[in-house]
C-alpha cells in the first residue's frame, strides 16, 4: 500500500466512521478497487481506526470531562448514570467480540456480495428510523443494551455502526441530538479495546505491507476528515436527513453487489 491508497482509504474511513455508510464496508470496497491485500492491511486498519477515536475524543472532550468528574465523585449522580449506561451498550459487543473473534476477522476478506447484502440493511434501518415517530425520550438503561446489540451487527462489514446504533435510538424515540452523542461515544473503549487484542494477539507484527509513512499519512486523513464528519453528522440527525444515506447505501450496495456479480 502507498501513500496515495493510504490517503484515500483514511480519507474512506474518517468520513464513514461517523457518517451512516458503514466505515468497515467502505474500506473494503476501497481495498478491492485500489487492489490492496485486505490480509496485509489490518496494521493499517488499526490506525485509522485509532485516528477516528482520537477524533471523537476531541470533539466530545468536554463531555467526556464531565463524564470523569461525575464518576471520580463516587456518587450516584447523573454522570454516574450515564457512564452506567455507556457500559452497558458496550456488552453485546464485547461478548461476541471476545466469542468469535476470529471469525468477525475472516469475514473482511473483500467479500462485495456481503458488503454490498450489508449496506442493503443499513439502508432500510435508516429509512424505517426516518419515518418513524419521533419522541423526546431519554435513553433508559433498556434502550442503553438494545441500542448496544445494534452496536454488535455493525461487526458485519457494510453495516454502518453509527447508522444501526442511531437509527435504533430514534426508533426507540429517544432524543436526537442525545442518540448521536450516544452513538458516539459508546464506540470509544469497544475501539481501543479492539486494538489491544489484536496487538496483544501478536496479529499486527503479522501485517507488513504498510509503510511507516503511508500509516502516517492514513492516520492523518482519517483523523481530519473525521473530525469534519463527526461534528457534521450531528447536524445531520438533529435535521433528520438521514434517509439521503438510506438512497447512498442502497445505490451502493447494489454497485457492490454488481461488481461482485460481473466482474
Amino acid at each position: 500500500m502507498g501513500w496515495i491508497e493510504a490517503l484515500i482509504l483514511g480519507i474512506l474511513q474518517g468520513l464513514t466512521e461517523f457518517l451512516p455508510v458503514s466505515s468497515s464496508g467502505h474500506l473494503e470496497i476501497g481495498k478491492v478497487m485500489l487492489g490492496v491485500n485486505a490480509e496485509k492491511s489490518l496494521i493499517f486498519t488499526v490506525v485509522v481506526h485509532g485516528a477516528t477515536v482520537l477524533s471523537t475524543i476531541i470533539v466530545f472532550w468536554k463531555d467526556i470531562l464531565i463524564l470523569l468528574k461525575g464518576l471520580f465523585a463516587f456518587k450516584w449522580n447523573e454522570e454516574t448514570k450515564y457512564t452506567t449506561k455507556l457500559v452497558v451498550s458496550m456488552i453485546p459487543v464485547a461478548l461476541l467480540g471476545f466469542t468469535f473473534a476470529d471469525e468477525i476477522q475472516s469475514l473482511f476478506n473483500g467479500n462485495l456480495l456481503l458488503v454490498g447484502s450489508m449496506l442493503m440493511v443499513t439502508a432500510l434501518m435508516l429509512t424505517f428510523s426516518h419515518y418513524a415517530k419521533q419522541k423526546e425520550k431519554e435513553i433508559s438503561f433498556g434502550n442503553s443494551f438494545v441500542i448496544g446489540i445494534a452496536q454488535a451487527m455493525a461487526v458485519l462489514p457494510g453495516i454502518s455502526r453509527s447508522g444501526s446504533t442511531i437509527s435504533t435510538g430514534l426508533l426507540l424515540n429517544n432524543k436526537k441530538d442525545g442518540i448521536a452523542k450516544f452513538s458516539f461515544l459508546m464506540v470509544l473503549v469497544p475501539i481501543i479495546a479492539a486494538n489491544l487484542k489484536d496487538l496483544l494477539d501478536g496479529k499486527l507484527s503479522e501485517n507488513s505491507g504498510v509503510s511507516a509513512f503511508a500509516l502516517f499519512v492514513g492516520f492523518m486523513a482519517a483523523f481530519i476528515s473525521g473530525l469534519i464528519a463527526c461534528k457534521w453528522m450531528i447536524g445531520i440527525v438533529k435535521k433528520g436527513k438521514l434517509i439521503y444515506f438510506a438512497i447512498y447505501c442502497f445505490t451502493v450496495g447494489i454497485l457492490s453487489i454488481s461488481y461482485y456479480l460481473f466482474f
